[in-house]
């Protein structure tokens, strides 16, 4: 067998293939006998037809499976050959197959990136030293009384702090916002919307003109709209709204006292204390943990550079980009808004991609180097913890992740944890004080 190798680009290459006619007659004489051995013809029993009745039978069937087995078996051996890691599936194109002459054949295909495995262990990695405060337990607990207040109408005017509920309908240059924006329907007109009458709380601007109201009053407020306003068709604009004032309602917020910490299920307030501050305690632990393998891996993932298979990194850009697109649109996001960032969108996804790809092939390298494997008893364990989490039957789960091709992404997953890991525990760690907060 004859083997070629051209590189057309950075991780691909041009593989072309020539086999012997001998292999290739070898090929078709034990498909014929595989066929022989199987077929069913009018007159014979099963696998006592004459040969070369059987041969002419299904002679295209017959040269179908011969190139399959041609084909695939040099390629495998021209892979080994050569030493090539293959990514993802070759794009082969048949030059030639006949029986009585040799086969040809060229394969593009892509192929792992190469680079020199950094050391990896004594990565410098930066551990703030943190704990919780008392004013992180106090804003926990004003977060935890946020929740249950209650918001009692007053006849009083609108004060900052209160709760506007307003009928408004909006227009700009004359017309309705619609006109601009189609899908701004909740901007133009709105019944019973409730504001809170704090700056930036809706619109720029808008609920610092309703104070001082009374409920029943109308009031003109106007408005511009910023130049980055999530509806770019409005950005820039002045906008005009014709408000009413339904009711005023004014915050009540349930006394930090033992009664509010019996609805939470505390003993009293003390104990509740407890529990903010051990759970914030936890938070800030985990954060730190994260903080941590995050930092180790980009110590060692900045070290390296190299191309990377193009097909990967558009695949998982692809991946990316869909996340962020479905999560805007669970946020309310318009359409338009996200059109108008697309490109910001890509060039931010590809850089993540890009990193993860990256991330992918060093991972694989490590554990190969250090021995490292996933254990079928960590997988069932992962997979048993994602079954509780969605409240889900763990047969019902696996069978699910098997039809989408994503148990493969939980053994990654393990496996990138379990080197991570590695790289923690030989990692060189200096304690530092945290940045002052910015004013």
């Amino acid at each position: 067998m004859n083997v070629t190798v051209e590189n057309l680009a950075p991780c691909k290459k041009l593989m072309r293939v020539e086999v012997e006619v001998q292999k290739v007659q070898a090929a078709f004489d034990e498909v014929i006998n595989d066929f022989q051995h199987h077929a069913r013809l009018p007159g014979f029993r099963p696998g006592k037809a004459p040969r070369d009745m059987v041969a002419k039978r299904f002679e295209t069937e017959i040269l179908d499976e011969a190139k399959r087995k041609v084909i695939s078996e040099a390629y495998r051996a021209a892979v080994t050959e050569h030493k090539l890691q293959v990514v993802g599936q070759p794009d082969i194109e048949e030059i030639q197959f006949t029986k009585d002459q040799p086969t040809q054949f060229a394969a593009t295909l892509e192929t792992a990136p190469e680079y020199e495995l950094p050391e990896y262990k004594g990565l410098p990695v930066k551990r703030t030293i943190s704990s919780v405060t008392e004013a992180d337990i106090v804003r926990a607990i004003d977060m935890l009384r946020e929740q249950r207040a209650e918001y009692p109408i007053v006849a009083r005017p609108l004060a900052n702090g209160d709760v506007a509920v307003v009928n408004y309908t909006g227009t700009s240059e004359g017309k309705p916002l619609t006109d601009f924006a189609p899908v701004a329907r909740g901007l133009t007109e709105k019944k019973g919307f409730w504001i809170k009458a704090e700056p930036n709380s809706f619109i720029p601007g808008f609920t610092e003109q309703l104070v001082g109201m009374k409920a029943g009053e109308k009031r003109t407020v106007n408005v511009d709209f910023p130049a980055d306003f999530v509806t770019p068709q409005l950005a820039g604009k002045k906008g005009v709204y014709d408000v009413e004032l339904v009711e005023v309602r004014e915050k009540k917020m349930p006394a930090a006292d033992d009664a509010f910490a019996k609805q939470l299920q505390a003993e009293n307030f003390e104990k509740l204390r407890e529990g903010v501050r051990a759970d914030l305690q936890n938070e800030l632990n985990s954060k730190q943990a994260r903080d941590i393998r995050n930092q180790a891996l980009k110590a060692l993932l900045d070290q390296i550079k190299c191309d990377l298979p193009e097909s990967l990194v558009n695949q998982e850009t692809r991946g990316i980009v869909y996340n962020i697109v479905s999560e805007n649109q669970q946020r309310g996001v318009p359409k338009e808004a996200m059109d108008a960032q697309k490109d910001a969108i890509y060039n931010s996804a590809n850089a993540t991609a890009k990193e993860r790809v990256k991330a992918l092939f060093v991972v694989h390298r490590i554990a190969e180097k250090e021995g490292i494997r996933v254990e079928q008893t960590e997988m069932t364990a992962r997979l048993q913890s994602m079954a509780a989490q969605y409240n889900m039957p763990f047969k019902k789960l696996v069978e699910q992740l098997d039809k989408n091709n994503h148990l493969e992404s939980v053994h990654e997953q393990l496996l990138t944890e379990k080197v991570i890991d590695l790289l923690v525990q030989n990692a060189k760690i200096e304690d530092v004080q945290p940045e002052p907060a910015k004013a």
